[in-house]
């Protein structure tokens, strides 16, 4: 074999996404509320395996719901389970806990709505996902292959706006905020030495050190000066705290959308899109109605299954006698 020719398979795009579905989709009978257009456009970076995870995990949920079809709602649970994990409802969660988790993703949700270059949000819960005790999934509108100075300002406001929630609401941080804070630092590092995007100037610091075989691991070696190097952290830290004095600025000014968002999701536990905009421009929110529980099955009384009648106790029985 050739070692120095490469071949690159980049994920689907949306009419690659839609095409696979439907060979999917063939599999199975599906509702007639199904749009597979809509499933396309709302799986943006999904490989082939994870639509067909996707379609397989929406296929067991109607069994287990006994469902003779898969419905919308269905494809929608198993979506969330493929992005985010599965549920861990019975994850034992103290109630104050369960309130810095709700203003911790209230704090990501209302920055992502209200900034004008985030993506949309499209779901917040407050339900333990993996590893996660809470998560706000944000999805782009349309495929984007490209990414500008201010969407990446913005996707680091986002990132800093649990923390920046704790804060506002408790006045005090826990350790819920580590995997933003690393996301944050990893996309303001990647602006300053790949994409040019700081006082620096558009230069890239850093040579990768690419592997030519599977298995070995890619580094980045150092090939500027300890001063550059001490400029380039004072970059990354203007960056991060830029927007950080952005986030706090802007979630002190909406505190109260804040505050009704925690409480909703205290209540509810999840929250669409939707729902978010309508709490950020004041509207009443719409919920689904919740419907009436079911009522316990009535079982056909056999024979075999009449409780045995007892006679009542009138005294001591008389001990038999011996012919």
């Amino acid at each position: 074999g050739r070692f120095d020719r490469r071949v690159v398979v980049n994920r689907p795009d949306v009419r690659g996404r839609e095409g696979i579905l439907q060979v999917h989709l063939r599999k199975i009978p599906v509702g007639p509320d199904v749009n597979v257009v809509t499933l396309a456009k709302a799986t943006p970076g999904f490989s082939g395996a994870d639509l067909a995870n996707l379609v397989n995990e929406a296929a067991l949920l109607a069994a287990r719901r006994n469902q003779k079809v898969v419905n919308m709602a269905e494809f929608e649970s198993s979506k969330d389970k493929v992005l985010m994990g599965a549920e861990r409802k019975s994850m034992m969660i103290t109630d104050e806990e369960k309130k810095v988790t709700a203003y911790h993703e209230g704090g990501h949700a209302l920055l992502a709505a209200i900034l004008p270059h985030a993506d949309p949000v499209h779901k917040v819960t407050i339900i333990p996902r993996g590893m996660a005790l809470g998560l706000t999934q944000q999805l782009p509108s349309e495929e984007k292959h490209n990414w500008t100075k201010e969407q990446l300002e913005d996707r680091i406001a986002v990132c800093m706006g649990g923390r920046i929630a704790e804060d506002l609401a408790f006045k005090a941080i826990s350790t819920g905020a580590s995997n933003d804070i690393e996301q944050a630092t990893e996309m303001a590092r990647r602006m300053v030495c790949e994409w040019g995007m700081s006082a620096l100037g558009p230069l890239a610091y850093g040579k990768k050190d690419e592997a030519i075989f599977l298995g070995k691991e890619f580094g980045r070696s150092q090939d500027y000066s300890e001063a550059t190097a001490i400029q380039i952290d004072e970059e990354v830290r203007r960056i991060v705290t830029t927007q950080f004095d952005r986030g706090n600025a802007l979630l002190k000014e909406r505190f109260a959308d804040l505050t009704t968002i925690a409480e909703a999701l205290l209540e509810h536990e999840s929250l669409d899109g939707t729902q978010i905009l309508q709490i950020v421009r004041g509207e009443k929110m719409n919920l689904p109605p919740v419907p009436p529980p079911a009522p316990p099955p009535v079982v056909a009384e056999t024979e075999a299954e009449k409780p045995e009648v007892i006679a009542p106790f009138l005294g001591p029985m008389p001990e038999p006698k011996l012919s």
